[in-house]
C-alpha cells in the first residue's frame, strides 16, 4: 500500500509548496504585496499565488512568457513600467481573471498581439502610453469589457483602426450619442448633427460614423467647446502618487478644463511654494521634477483656478534611496566572556534591512549572536572562537551596502595583587598613604572600605588612579582595619592592613580657645533655635518657607536635645578654628584646614561633654526579656539583643560609601560657589530642575494605579524623617535663612540661575540643613577624634507600622486612647452614615493647616507621623490604618475579655505591622523590583543578628525618593460609580496641608478610589517631576513656591552623599569615564548630553538625578543602580528584623497562614467609609466594572487565631462543638473557641517564675 500512497503523498506536498513559495530574493513582501523594483531583474519571478499587487517596475524585463501570471488568480495589480519589454506576446496575462489594474508605461514595445490581453475580464486602467507602438489591430482590446481608461499617447502610431473601441462600453469620453432619449439631439437628413440648447455637458470631442453590412467608416474627431457660459475647473487628468528613484527625474500629470481656460500652478502639501531650479510646469499643466532628492519625498497639490473658482488634487513623490550607513561598527578587542556589541544603522527608501554574517557565513545558531531591531548585533559570553571578520550588510530593493569589523578575543584574567598594603602607624593630624595595586584582564579598579563602608573621594579620603589611599588629617576615628579591593568583571581579591593612629602629647593651638567658644556657641545656637519657635509658632505661616519649617519641625524634646547638642558641638570647633585662624595671622583661604589637631583628645572630650553629647547618649536596657522576647519597643531599641541601637530611632542613618564632604569633616560640595570638582563647577541645582526635571507632559502607566505611589510614601514615613536644623536662623548673627542667600549655617540656600523661567525676583530659595548627630552617632563615652558629619533617623528603621504609632515612648502615649483598657487609638469626628472615626486633631503647634484662614481654620490631624497632613492621599491612607488598628483591637478585645489595654493594644500593633510588611513585600516591592530584583532578593532565610537593618543615606537621602516621578500633578476624587464628585478633582498643590477638604469635601473614600482607580504616572526620563512639584510646592500668595527637585540635589549635598559613579562601583557596574560609557544604563542620547551640558564631567554627576535618568529594566520601575540600592536595603530590613512576620516564632503558623491573606483591598474594605468593590490587587490597573470585585470577596485575615489560649498555661477550652474540654483531656490549641486560662504573675526583676492560680 505504501509504494500506491507515495505519488500521492508527493503530490500533495508540491502542491503546498507551490502554494507557499516564500518571498523572492531581495524583494520586499508584506502580507500579499510583493515589491521587486530596482533589482536589475530580467525576469519576471515566481511568486506566491495569494499574491494580490506585484510590483516589477525599474528592472530589466524584456519579455512576458505566456503562462506566466497562470496561476494568480488573486492579482489586482500589476506594475511592470519602467522595463525593457519590446513586445507583448498572446496569452501573456493568461489567468489574470480579477486584475484591474495593468502598468506598461515606458518600454520598447513595438508590436502588441491581438490576442494579448484575453482573459482580463476585471480590468478597468490600461497604461501603454510612452512606448514605441506603431500599430494597433481592431481585435486588440475587444476582450476588455470593464475598460474604464486606456493611456496610448506618446506612441508611434499615426492612425487608429475603424472599431477598436467599440466594445469598450466603460471607456470614459468615448460613448455613442442615444438619440431617443435626448429631444435636443437632430440627426439631418445630410447627416449633419444638430444640438439645440446645448449645454456644458455637450462639451467634448464628436466623430461621425457610416455603417451599413459591408462594414463602417469614421471621420476625424471633432472637438466641441462650451463657452457661452463661463464654468469652474473642473479635472480631466489627476496626478497620481509616483515611486521615483532619487537621482532621476520625474513628471506628475495634471491637466484640468473649465472656462476660461484654468490656470495651474503646484505647491508642496504644507502650502510651501516651490523653487523655479528644479521644478518645472509643463505645458499641459504637470509638474516635472528635475534631479530628486530626498527631500523631495513629500506630497504635491495641483492648483486649477480661474474667475469661477478653484479646485486642487494631490500626490504623493515616494522617493526610493538605496542604503546608505549612518552608524558604521569599528573593531572591538573584547574581554572572554563580556558582550560585544557592534551597532550599525543605515537609511534609505525603502528603510533597509540590517543582516551580519561571519567570515562570509550566517551567525552561528548558538543563541548568543543576536541581531537587535537596532541593526546592533550583540554576541554575549564571547568565546575565543568568537574571534574573526564580521560583515554587516544593509539590505533593500535598491541594493546592497557592506561593511566589515574585526574582533578580537581576549582570554580572561582574574585581579591579582601586584603591591600589598602594609599595616601603618602615624600621628594624629598627619597624612598617610596606603599603596596597593593589582594587575588582570581586564585591568581590575582599586576601592577601599572599612569596616564595611566603602571610601569614596572628598576632602579626607582620595584614591589615586594606580590604587594609592590617601588619608587626610588623621583622627581616632581613622583608626583600624582597612580592605584594598581589585574587581573586575571576572572576580575580585581582597586584602586588608591595619592603621594604628598615635596621639601627640602636649597642648593644640585651639586648646585655649575651648571655653570661650563653647559658651558662645551654646549662647549663639540656643539663641537661633529660641528666635526659630517664637517667629514659627506665634502665628500663621506666612510663606512656605514657614510652611516647610513648621511641617518639619520636631515636636519631641529628647530629638531637641540631640539635635541641639550635635550644632553645638560643631559650632565650638567652627568658633575655636576661626580664633586659630586670627592668631596665626595666616591667610587660609584655599589651604587645607585639619580638625583633628585642632584640639588635643582631652579637649575634644571637654567639648562632647559641655555640648551635651555624652549626657544625651542612649543605653537601652534591655532586661525585660519577658516584653522583648514578644514585642517591639516603641523606638526600635532591643530589636537587635546584641546591638540594642541598631534600627532604633533617633540615630545616625547608616552609611554604604563614606561621605563626601568638602573639608572632609562637614562642609557639603557646592558650599563654596568657586570650587572646581574634577576640573568642573557642581551645576546649580535649581537648574538642574528646569533643564532636565520638571515637566508638563504626563505619561499614564500602563499597569499601575497611583495607589503604587501612594503606598511607597506612606512605606517611607514607617522608615525614615531626616530631623532639620533646629533653627532657621543664622547662628552667626541670627538672620533668618529666608532673608540671606549665603552658605552660613544652618542656612545652605538654593541659589537661583540667571533667566530662571519662573523666579525672577530672589536670588535664591530657602534650604536649611539637616541636624547633624553627635560624633557620628558613636556610642563610646570618650569622644577622642572628629568625626564626618552624620544626619539622625527620627524614626525606627524597620518596617512596624510606626507612621501608625510614633517612635518613642512619649508620642506613643499621646496617640493612645488610655480612657479605657481597650488598646485603641484616640479618635476623631464620627463621620456619619457610616459609624467610622477620622484621626483626631492635634492639639499643639505647628499651625500649618491653618496658613490660609479664608480656606478653613480646622487643625492638623495627629498620626504616628508628623507628615500626615502632608497631602490628602497621605492623610486618606493613615485614616484607613489607624482604623484598622481599631477594628482588630475590638476584635480581640471581643475573644479576649480578660487581656488587659496592654496585651490588646500591642498585639493589634503586631497584626497590623504584619499586614504592612506582607503587603510591602508580596505585593509592592514585586511590581517595583521586577522578577528580576525579586531573584536578587533572594528567599527569607530566616533572622540574622549580624545584619543592621538601620537606614542607609543615600537610600533615604535620594533612592528611596523615586518615588517623586510616580506623583500625578492632580488628587482624583471619584464617587461610589467611578465619576467626578461635585466638589471636582484636586490640582495637587491644593492638596497640601488641607485637612478641612476631608471633612467639608466628603470623606477619604473619593480619594481612596481616585488612588486605586486612576492610572499612575510612569517614569520617563524625560519627564521625571510634574510641576506641581517643581514650580508650586507649598505655593503660597506673594511668596517663592518651593521646588522639590533642587531640594532633593542640595540635600544629597547637604548629606555628604557621594556621585552617582561611586555608587555604580559599589554595585559592581562598569565604570565610566566619559558620557558615552551611559549609554548601557541611559540609552537616551538627549539626556546624556543635557547631563553633560550640565556637569561637564560623569565624575560629578549627583546620586539622585542619575538614578530617575537611568532606563527602567523591563518589568520593573527602577533601573540598575537604583535596583541595586533597593536590593541592598531591603534586604537589611528583613533579614536584619528580629520580629519579622516570616521569622519563626515570631506568630504561630495558623496565624502566619491568615496574615499571609492580608491585602490592601481588603484593609480598605474594612476600613473605608463605604468603599463596595475594588480589584484584587488595588496597585494593578483594572477597567470598572468588570474588573472590580465585591469586597465580600476579598479574602480576610481569621482573627480567631489570636483568641488566647495561656501559651501552654490553658485551665480548659471550649471546641467548636460547644464542648467543655478539661487541661488533663486530649485537646488542640487550634480547635479552641473559648479558653479559661490559669493566671501567672511575675514576682522577681531578674528571676523569672510563675505562680499560678485557676482564673
Amino acid at each position: 500500500m505504501e509504494p500506491k500512497l507515495l505519488p500521492l503523498a508527493v503530490l500533495l506536498l508540491a502542491g503546498r509548496c507551490a502554494a507557499s513559495l516564500p518571498c523572492p530574493s531581495r524583494c520586499l513582501c508584506f502580507k500579499t504585496t510583493i515589491r521587486c523594483m530596482h533589482l536589475m531583474l530580467d525576469h519576471i519571478p515566481r511568486v506566491p499565488q495569494q499574491t494580490s499587487v506585484l510590483d516589477l517596475r525599474f528592472n530589466r524585463i524584456p519579455e512576458i512568457p505566456a503562462g506566466t501570471f497562470k496561476k494568480l488568480k488573486h492579482l489586482n495589480t500589476l506594475l511592470l513600467n519602467n522595463n525593457q519589454i519590446k513586445k507583448i506576446s498572446r496569452n501573456a496575462f493568461e489567468g489574470l481573471e480579477n486584475l484591474q489594474y495593468l502598468y506598461l508605461y515606458k518600454n520598447e514595445i513595438h508590436t502588441i498581439d491581438q490576442h494579448a490581453f484575453k482573459g482580463l475580464g476585471s480590468l478597468e486602467q490600461l497604461y501603454i502610453h510612452f512606448n514605441q507602438i506603431e500599430t494597433v489591430k481592431p481585435e486588440t482590446f475587444r476582450d476588455l469589457p470593464k475598460l474604464e481608461r486606456l493611456f496610448l499617447h506618446n506612441n508611434k502610431l499615426s492612425k487608429i483602426p475603424a472599431g477598436c473601441f467599440s466594445h469598450l462600453d466603460s471607456l470614459k469620453r468615448l460613448h455613442s450619442l442615444d438619440m431617443k432619449d435626448d429631444r435636443r439631439l437632430n440627426l439631418l437628413e445630410d447627416g449633419t448633427l444638430m444640438i439645440q440648447n446645448i449645454r456644458e455637458s455637450d462639451q467634448g470631442v464628436y466623430q461621425c460614423m457610416a455603417r451599413n453590412v459591408a462594414g463602417e467608416v469614421k471621420t476625424q474627431s471633432a472637438f466641441l467647446r462650451y463657452s457661452s457660459v463661463p464654468t469652474k475647473p473642473s479635472f480631466i487628468i489627476q496626478p497620481q502618487d509616483t515611486e521615483v528613484l532619487v537621482g532621476t527625474s520625474s513628471i506628475l500629470e495634471c491637466m484640468a478644463t473649465g472656462h476660461p481656460q484654468p490656470h495651474i500652478s503646484w505647491t508642496r502639501g504644507n502650502g510651501e511654494s516651490l523653487d523655479e531650479s528644479r521644478y518645472n510646469i509643463t505645458s499641459s499643466g504637470g509638474l516635472f521634477i528635475q534631479n530628486v532628492t530626498l527631500q523631495d519625498h513629500n506630497q504635491f497639490i495641483c492648483h486649477a483656478h480661474n474667475n469661477q473658482g478653484s479646485i486642487q488634487a494631490s500626490a504623493n513623490i515616494i522617493v526610493q534611496a538605496p542604503p546608505q550607513f549612518t552608524i558604521t561598527p569599528y573593531n572591538q578587542v573584547v574581554i572572554e566572556g563580556r558582550t560585544a556589541d557592534f551597532h550599525c544603522e543605515a537609511d534609505g527608501n525603502p528603510l533597509p534591512v540590517i543582516a551580519w554574517t561571519k567570515s562570509g557565513s550566517q551567525l552561528p545558531p548558538d543563541g548568543r549572536h543576536t541581531v537587535l531591531s537596532s541593526g546592533t548585533l550583540r554576541i554575549v559570553h564571547v568565546a575565543q572562537h568568537d574571534q574573526g571578520q564580521y560583515e554587516c550588510q544593509a539590505i533593500s530593493a535598491l541594493g546592497v551596502r557592506r561593511v566589515t569589523v574585526q574582533l578580537n578575543v581576549q582570554p580572561k584574567a582574574l585581579p591579582v595583587f601586584s603591591q600589598l598594603p602594609q599595616d601603618i602607624s602615624a600621628e594624629v593630624g598627619k597624612n598617610v598613604e596606603i599603596p596597593c595595586s593589582a594587575y588582570g584582564e581586564p585591568q581590575p579598579t582599586i576601592s577601599w572600605s572599612k569596616t564595611g563602608v566603602q571610601i569614596t573621594e572628598s576632602g579626607k579620603f582620595h584614591v589615586n588612579s594606580d590604587g594609592t589611599l590617601t588619608i587626610r588629617d588623621l583622627g581616632q576615628a581613622d583608626q583600624g582595619r582597612y580592605e584594598c579591593v581589585a574587581r573586575n568583571s571576572f572576580g575580585l581579591a581582597t586584602t586588608s592592613m591595619v592603621l594604628t593612629v598615635t596621639i601627640t602629647q602636649g597642648r593644640q593651638a585651639g586648646d585655649n580657645f575651648v571655653e570661650s567658644s563653647i559658651l558662645n556657641a551654646i549662647q549663639k545656637v540656643d539663641s537661633a533655635i529660641n528666635s526659630t519657635r517664637r517667629n514659627l509658632f506665634s502665628q500663621r505661616a506666612r510663606t512656605p518657607n514657614d510652611l516647610l519649617a513648621q511641617f518639619h519641625y520636631p515636636r519631641d524634646p529628647f530629638t531637641i536635645e540631640i539635635a541641639r547638642a550635635g550644632e553645638i558641638f560643631e559650632q565650638t570647633l567652627q568658633l575655636i578654628q576661626e580664633h586659630v585662624k586670627q592668631g596665626l595671622n595666616i591667610d587660609f583661604d584655599g589651604i587645607e584646614f585639619r580638625y583633628n589637631d585642632l584640639v588635643s583628645p582631652h579637649y575634644l572630650s571637654l567639648i562632647a561633654n559641655l555640648s551635651g553629647c555624652t549626657a544625651h547618649r542612649r543605653f537601652p536596657n534591655c532586661s525585660d526579656i519577658c516584653f522583648h522576647q514578644k514585642y517591639r519597643s516603641y523606638d526600635g531599641t532591643c530589636n537587635n539583643l546584641q546591638h540594642p541601637v541598631w534600627g532604633a530611632s533617633l540615630i545616625a542613618f547608616e552609611r554604604i560609601l563614606k561621605p563626601v564632604y568638602e573639608n572632609g569633616f562637614n562642609l557639603p560640595r557646592s558650599v563654596s560657589h568657586d570650587s572646581l570638582y574634577n576640573g568642573f563647577p557642581l551645576p546649580l541645582p535649581r537648574l538642574i530642575s528646569t533643564e532636565m526635571v520638571g515637566t508638563e507632559t504626563i505619561t499614564p502607566d500602563d499597569r499601575y494605579t497611583h495607589m503604587l505611589m501612594q503606598w511607597g510614601q506612606f512605606l517611607d514615613h514607617d522608615l525614615d524623617q531626616t530631623v532639620p536644623a533646629l533653627s532657621v536662623s543664622r547662628f552667626s548673627d541670627g538672620q533668618s535663612c529666608s532673608s540671606v542667600c549665603t552658605n552660613d549655617p544652618p542656612c545652605f540656600p538654593i541659589i537661583i540661575p540667571q533667566n530662571d523661567p519662573r523666579v525672577t525676583h530672589s536670588k535664591c530659595m530657602f534650604f536649611v540643613r539637616s541636624s547633624p548627630v553627635c560624633g557620628s552617632g558613636m556610642t563610646s563615652l570618650i569622644m577622642n577624634s572628629v568625626y564626618a558629619r552624620e544626619q539622625i533617623n527620627h524614626l525606627t528603621s524597620y518596617i512596624d507600622a510606626s507612621n501608625v504609632y510614633a517612635s518613642s515612648d512619649r508620642e506613643s502615649e499621646e496617640l493612645r486612647d488610655n480612657t479605657n483598657q481597650h488598646g485603641l487609638l484616640k479618635e476623631g469626628l464620627l463621620v456619619p452614615p457610616s459609624g467610622k472615626h477620622l484621626l483626631p486633631f492635634a492639639t499643639s503647634p505647628p499651625t500649618e493647616c491653618r496658613r490660609d484662614e479664608n480656606e478653613s481654620s480646622i487643625p492638623c490631624f495627629l498620626a504616628g507621623d508628623h507628615r500626615v497632613n502632608e497631602q490628602l492621599g497621605l492623610t486618606a491612607m493613615h485614616t484607613l490604618w489607624f482604623r484598622e488598628h481599631n477594628r482588630i483591637a475590638r476584635a480581640l478585645l471581643k475573644m479576649n475579655p480578660h487581656w488587659d489595654g496592654d496585651t490588646i493594644y500591642n498585639e493589634a500593633r503586631k497584626i497590623v505591622g504584619a499586614q504592612m510588611q506582607h503587603i510591602t513585600y508580596s505585593h509592592w516591592l514585586p511590581k517595583i523590583l521586577g522578577d528580576h530584583g525579586i531573584k536578587m532578593m533572594g528567599d527569607y532565610k530566616g533572622y540574622n543578628p549580624n545584619v543592621n537593618a538601620g537606614i542607609i543615606n543615600a537610600f533615604a537621602t535620594a533612592a528611596f525618593r523615586f518615588g517623586h516621578t510616580l506623583i500625578n500633578p492632580i488628587l482624583y476624587r471619584l464617587n461610589e460609580t467611578f465619576g467626578e464628585i461635585p466638589q471636582g478633582h484636586l490640582p495637587l498643590h491644593k492638596a497640601f496641608f488641607s485637612p478641612f477638604r476631608i471633612i467639608q469635601e466628603g470623606g477619604i473614600d473619593p480619594l481612596l478610589r481616585g488612588l486605586f482607580g486612576v492610572a499612575g504616572k510612569m517614569r520617563v526620563s524625560s519627564q521625571l517631576l510634574n510641576l506641581e512639584l517643581t514650580e508650586r510646592l507649598f505655593s503660597m500668595a506673594h511668596s517663592v513656591a518651593l521646588d522639590l527637585a533642587a531640594t532633593n540635589i542640595q540635600r544629597g549635598r547637604d548629606h555628604g552623599i557621594p556621585p552617582y559613579v561611586d555608587y555604580r562601583v559599589f554595585c559592581n557596574l562598569t565604570s565610566i569615564e566619559k558620557f558615552e560609557d551611559l549609554h548601557n544604563e541611559i540609552k537616551e542620547p538627549k539626556i546624556r548630553e543635557k547631563l553633560k551640558k550640565l556637569y561637564g564631567t560623569p565624575l560629578n554627576i549627583d546620586l539622585w538625578p542619575a538614578l530617575m535618568v537611568e532606563d527602567l529594566i523591563p518589568g520593573t520601575r527602577v533601573g540598575p543602580t537604583l535596583m541595586c540600592l533597593f536590593v541592598t536595603q531591603f534586604q537589611r530590613l528583613r533579614d536584619g528584623d528580629r520580629f519579622w512576620y516570616e521569622n519563626p516564632g515570631v506568630f504561630t503558623t495558623a496565624q502566619f497562614t491568615q496574615l499571609k491573606q492580608a491585602s490592601l483591598a481588603r484593609v480598605l474594605c474594612d476600613n473605608g467609609d463605604n468603599i463596595q468593590q475594588v480589584q484584587p490587587d488595588v496597585f494593578l490597573k483594572a477597567d470598572y466594572p468588570q474588573g472590580y470585585m465585591s469586597c465580600s470577596e476579598i479574602p480576610k485575615i481569621d482573627l480567631r487565631l489570636w483568641q488566647d489560649c495561656c501559651e501552654g498555661q490553658q485551665e480548659g477550652c471550649m471546641d467548636d462543638d460547644g464542648i467543655q474540654r478539661k487541661e488533663n483531656e486530649h485537646w488542640m490549641k487550634e480547635d479552641c473557641i473559648s479558653c479559661s486560662c490559669k493566671v501567672c504573675v511575675k514576682f522577681s526583676e531578674h528571676l523569672l517564675s510563675l505562680i499560678c492560680t485557676s482564673s
